[in-house]
């Protein structure tokens, strides 16, 4: 069946949700309706919309120029398996030790690495974007320093491929958590999958908003976005044990002076620095005893 997009972008969050709102009352109706904030620091959002019919452009542009927004762009896709499309396209990943991989690919797995099963219909968190791909390499040259962690956390746990990673090096207790409950089970469903589920625990918390999130940590993996790594930063260094280590992503290159500075002011130090294409992963340690 083919099906339409129309995209566009616009600034502040609430403009873009209330363009999100009115564009749900189109005539022919949106099959879906989504609100992403541009991971670039500029507080620009996209708006889209997801057609079985082609949508009304007379009625996009009112919607573009009544909320300040740029023109929609409307686009016609064809009908697409999209499953099968994202196996062809996500190859295996080797990072380090870790070998991350979908059942399809399970004969390419080589005998001397780490299996990490992700499946296609699981995607995001598959270890081909650089932030993934960063904290798996953190975490690999961790295991390879000699860091032996007792309690781990991992912090908007994604698809829980990090934590999955930790349970095969570390003899830890490991719990990851995340605000989106779907994540959660996502992670929950990956764990059975690769084997773990009895080697990390799981909740639904924003930040360390949860009994079972309270510290103290040896290692906190916290791959998440630049602002909601700074206001973690006070909690993170409350809930971390005394030269606990944290590797942290989701953050631009551009904007990792920042994150490095916020830190550092919070009681961190920076211990290593990876930049992978537009992407930063930096790991801390924290430098001294929790403050009273």
């Amino acid at each position: 069946m083919t099906t339409w997009t129309a995209l566009t972008t616009l600034a502040g969050k609430a403009r873009a949700e209330a363009l999100g709102l009115a564009l749900e009352t189109l005539e022919p109706e949106p099959t879906g309706v989504g609100v992403f904030e541009i991971e670039d620091g500029s507080d620009t959002w996209e708006v889209g919309g997801y057609f079985t019919e082609g949508p009304s452009e007379v009625a996009l542009a009112l919607l573009a120029a009544a909320h300040g927004a740029a023109e929609f762009v409307v686009s016609e896709l064809p009908e697409t398996d999209w499953v099968a499309h994202v196996r062809r396209e996500l190859s295996p990943v080797e990072a380090g030790r870790f070998f991350v991989y979908g059942a399809h690919d399970a004969d390419r797995l080589p005998s001397d690495r780490i299996g990490l099963l992700i499946e296609a219909s699981m995607a995001f968190g598959t270890g081909h974007h650089g932030t993934t791909l960063g904290c798996l390499r953190a975490i690999d040259q961790l295991a390879d320093d000699g860091w032996r962690p007792d309690r781990i956390a991992d912090i908007g746990c994604g698809s829980g491929v990090l934590a999955m990673a930790a349970a095969h090096v570390w003899e830890a207790d490991i719990i990851a958590a995340d605000i989106d409950p779907v994540a959660i089970d996502v992670t929950r469903a990956n764990l059975v999958a690769n084997g773990l589920e009895s080697r990390v625990a799981t909740c639904v918390a924003p930040g360390f908003e949860d009994p079972s999130l309270q510290g103290p940590f040896d290692l906190v993996l916290a791959n998440i976005l630049k602002g909601p790594l700074l206001d973690l930063a006070p909690s993170m260094n409350g809930a971390m044990a005394d030269q606990g280590r944290a590797v942290l992503s989701g953050i631009l290159v551009e904007q990792a002076e920042d994150v490095i500075v916020h830190y550092c002011n919070t009681g961190f130090n920076l211990l290593n620095r990876n930049d992978i294409g537009d992407w930063t992963t930096l790991i801390f340690g924290k430098i001294g005893p929790n403050p009273t």
